[in-house]
C-alpha cells in the first residue's frame, strides 16, 4: 500500500458513478485523506452520520418538521401535547445553494451507512442523477484497506 495516494482513481470513480460505497480501515484516518483530496480538486464535502436521519429524502432535499424533546414540560391548551413542530431547511439543498461559483460540487460523506435500508441506499444512489452537482460517498463498513465501489453495484449484490 502506498503511503501517499493521489486519490485520482477515487475522484474519477466518484465523478463517473456519482455515488460510491466505501469500506475503510477501522482505525480511521483514510477518510480525512480522501476528503482532503476532494477539496484540492474543487469539491466541498459535508460529513454526516446515517444514524437518526429519518426520511432521507426530506432531510437532504426538502423542508421537514422536527419536534425537539419536551423534557417533561407541557403546554396546557396552547399546542399539541407532544410539542411544537419546528421546520428545518434541507441540509444538502442548502449546502448546494451556498457553494462558491467555481466549486465543482458538493460531496455528502455519510458515516455509518450500514444502518441504511435498501430503499434509502437506492435513493442515495439516484440522488446524483437528480442533482448533478451533488456526489454521495457512504461508509458501509470496515476493511483492511481503503476500497470503494459504485453504490449501484453494491445495491444489486445485496
Amino acid at each position: 500500500m502506498a503511503l501517499l495516494t493521489t486519490g485520482k482513481g477515487f475522484i474519477r470513480a466518484l465523478e463517473k458513478s456519482g455515488a460510491l460505497g466505501v469500506y475503510a480501515p477501522l482505525e480511521g484516518g483514510y477518510e480525512g485523506r480522501y476528503q482532503r483530496r476532494l477539496r484540492t480538486n474543487g469539491y466541498h464535502s459535508f460529513s454526516l452520520t446515517a444514524r437518526g436521519l429519518g426520511d432521507v429524502g426530506a432531510y437532504l432535499m426538502g423542508v421537514h418538521g422536527v419536534r425537539p424533546a419536551h423534557l417533561g414540560k407541557k403546554n396546557i391548551g396552547q399546542e399539541a401535547a407532544v410539542g411544537q413542530v419546528y421546520f428545518v431547511p434541507p441540509i444538502a439543498a442548502y449546502q448546494l445553494e451556498t457553494l462558491p461559483p467555481k466549486s465543482k460540487g458538493l460531496v455528502l460523506w455519510i458515516l455509518e451507512g450500514y444502518v441504511l435500508s435498501q430503499i434509502e441506499l437506492t435513493y442515495l444512489a439516484n440522488l446524483p442523477q437528480q442533482e448533478p452537482r451533488l456526489k454521495v460517498v457512504i461508509e458501509l463498513g470496515g476493511e483492511r484497506y481503503f476500497r470503494w465501489q459504485p453504490l449501484e453495484e453494491l445495491i444489486k449484490v445485496a
